[in-house]
C-alpha cells in the first residue's frame, strides 16, 4: 500500500471538501441581509439553503453509480468544475431565482465531493485508524461551518453579499487546478448501469417531502396543494423508490443498494444522523435570525458569536476520532446526544431579553455535543457494512444527511413563521412574536432529539462488517 499516495489523495479531498462546505455555511448569517436586499420573505429566501440541500439529496444517490464507473481524478474534476461554475453564476446573479439556480449547480458538485471523500477514506484507511481518519473529516466538516458565518459576517458588514461568492470563486478554481494536477486514481472502475427511473423517483420523493415541510403553517393559495398533500406525495414516491431498489438488487444494479440496512449499526446510525442533521441545520438557520432580528446584533457580531462553538467542534474532531479507536462509539454517542438534547430544550426558553452570553454558552456546549456525535456516526456506519458496499453506504448516508438537513431547515423556518404570524395576529409585539416563533422551531428540534436519545442505546461497536 502506497502510504504517501493515499495521504496525498485524502488531503486533496479534504481541502476541496472544506471549500464546498465553507460555501454552504456562508449563507446562514446572510439570510436577513438577503431578505432585505432582494425584497423577499423568510420563506422564500430559505430556499437558497433548502434548494441546495434538496439538490444534494437528489444527486448524492447517483454518486454511488459514479464512484463505481469513474475513477478518482476525473470525478474530482467533475465535482469541482460544477461547483466553480455555480459559484460564478452566483457572483453574477441578478435576482433570487438566478441565485437559487446557482446554488443548485453548486450543490451538484458538493454532492459528489462528500461521498467521494468518505468512500475513498474508508478504502484507504486501515480499520484500526478509521476513527482518526474520520476525525479529520469531521474537523473539516466542522471548521468550515465555524469559519463560514464569521467570514460571512465580516463580508456583509463591509461589502455586498456578492462578495461571499466572489471570494470563494478563486479558492474553488485553485482547488480544481491543484487537484487536476496532483490527484491520483486509487479506485478500479467497473461496469454499472444507471437506472433513470430511480433517479426520477428519488427526485419526486425528497422534493415532495421537503416542499411539503417547507409549506407547514402556510395557507395554500388558489390552485396549490396543501403542505400535507405534498408531503404525502413525497412519501408515496419514496415508497416506490425503495420498492424499485429492492427489486433491482436482484439484478445487481440498484441506484442505492439498500442491503446496507441489513446492518443494525448502519440503520441506527442513519436514524441518529437524520435526527441530528435536522436539529443541526434547523439551529444554524434559526440562530442568526434570532440574534439579528430579535436581539439586534449585526452580521459581524453574529458571525463572531457563532465562531467559538464551531471552531471547538472542529478541533475536537481528531481527538474524538482517536477516542473512537480506543473505546468505540457508545461511550461517545450517549453523552453527545444527551448534551445536544438538553441544550435544545433550553433553547425553547429564548426570548427578546435573553442575554447574549447565554446564547454563546449554549452554542459552545451544543457544538461539543455534536462533536461527540458525527465522527463516531460516520465511522461506525460505514465500518458496519462490507467493503463492496462502501460507495452505496456513503451515498445512503449523504442522501439521508442532506434530505434531513433540508427538512430541518424547511420545518424550523415554517414553524417559526407560522407561530410568529399567529402571535402577531393576537396582538403581541413584533419582537415578542418572532421570539415565540423561534421557540416553536427549537421545540421541534428538542422533540426530535428525544427520538435520538432513544435510538443511541441500541448502538454497539462493530467487530467487523456485518
Amino acid at each position: 500500500m502506497d502510504t504517501a499516495r493515499n495521504r496525498l489523495v485524502i488531503n486533496l479531498l479534504l481541502v476541496a471538501t472544506f471549500v464546498v462546505i465553507l460555501n454552504e455555511t456562508l449563507m446562514a448569517v446572510a439570510i436577513p441581509r438577503l431578505m432585505h436586499d432582494l425584497q423577499v420573505t423568510a420563506e422564500a429566501v430559505q430556499w437558497l439553503t433548502t434548494a441546495f440541500l434538496l439538490t444534494m439529496s437528489v444527486v448524492v444517490p447517483v454518486t454511488g453509480f459514479l464512484l463505481q464507473r469513474i475513477n478518482t481524478r476525473p470525478i474530482f474534476i467533475l465535482a469541482m468544475s460544477l461547483f466553480s461554475f455555480g459559484t460564478l453564476i452566483a457572483v453574477l446573479a441578478p435576482n433570487l431565482q438566478a441565485l437559487v439556480l446557482a446554488r443548485i449547480i453548486q450543490a451538484s458538485g458538493t454532492a459528489i465531493m462528500m461521498p467521494l471523500l468518505m468512500t475513498t477514506a474508508m478504502m484507504l484507511a486501515p480499520p484500526e485508524t478509521r476513527g482518526k481518519t474520520m476525525g479529520f473529516i469531521t474537523t473539516v466538516i466542522s471548521v468550515a461551518p465555524a469559519i463560514g458565518p464569521t467570514l460571512s459576517g465580516v463580508i456583509l458588514n463591509y461589502l455586498s453579499w456578492r462578495w461571499m461568492f466572489l471570494l470563494v470563486l478563486p479558492i474553488s478554481l485553485g482547488a480544481l487546478i491543484l487537484g487536476s494536477r496532483l490527484m491520483q486514481n486509487v479506485t478500479t472502475p467497473h461496469g454499472a448501469a444507471l437506472d433513470v427511473p430511480s433517479v426520477v423517483l428519488s427526485a419526486f420523493a425528497f422534493g415532495g417531502i421537503v416542499y411539503g415541510l417547507s409549506s407547514v403553517g402556510v395557507a395554500a393559495g388558489p390552485g396549490t396543494l396543501p403542505a400535507g398533500v405534498w408531503t404525502a406525495i413525497g412519501v408515496v414516491f419514496l415508497a416506490l423508490f425503495v420498492f424499485r431498489q429492492l427489486s433491482l438488487q436482484k439484478t445487481g444494479h440498484p441506484l442505492l443498494d439498500l442491503r446496507t440496512f441489513r446492518s443494525r449499526n448502519f440503520t441506527i446510525s442513519v436514524l441518529l444522523m437524520a435526527s441530528m442533521m435536522m436539529a443541526l441545520f434547523g439551529t444554524i438557520i434559526l440562530l442568526p435570525i434570532y440574534l439579528q432580528n430579535v436581539l439586534g446584533l449585526n452580521t459581524l457580531q453574529t458571525g463572531l458569536l457563532l465562531l467559538p462553538g464551531g471552531a471547538l467542534m472542529g478541533l475536537l474532531g481528531p481527538y474524538v476520532g482517536r477516542l473512537y479507536d480506543r473505546v468505540g462509539p457508545v461511550r461517545l454517542l450517549v453523552p453527545g446526544v444527551m448534551v445536544v438534547s438538553i441544550v435544545l430544550w433550553f433553547m425553547t426558553l429564548l426570548g427578546p431579553s435573553t442575554r447574549v452570553s447565554y446564547i454563546l454558552a449554549g452554542h459552545v456546549v451544543v457544538s461539543i455535543g455534536f462533536a461527540f456525535l458525527f465522527t463516531p456516526l460516520f465511522t461506525v456506519s460505514l465500518s458496519s457494512v462490507k467493503a463492496s458496499l462502501y460507495s452505496h453506504g456513503s451515498a445512503v448516508i449523504g442522501t439521508i444527511q442532506q434530505a434531513a438537513g433540508a427538512a430541518g431547515v424547511a420545518l424550523f423556518v415554517a414553524l417559526m413563521s407560522a407561530r410568529a404570524a399567529r402571535l402577531a395576529a393576537a396582538g403581541l409585539a413584533p419582537l415578542a412574536a418572532l421570539a415565540g416563533g423561534v421557540r416553536a422551531g427549537f421545540l421541534c428540534g428538542a422533540s426530535i432529539s428525544v427520538f435520538a436519545v432513544a435510538c443511541v442505546f441500541f448502538m454497539r461497536k462493530p467487530d467487523a462488517a456485518e
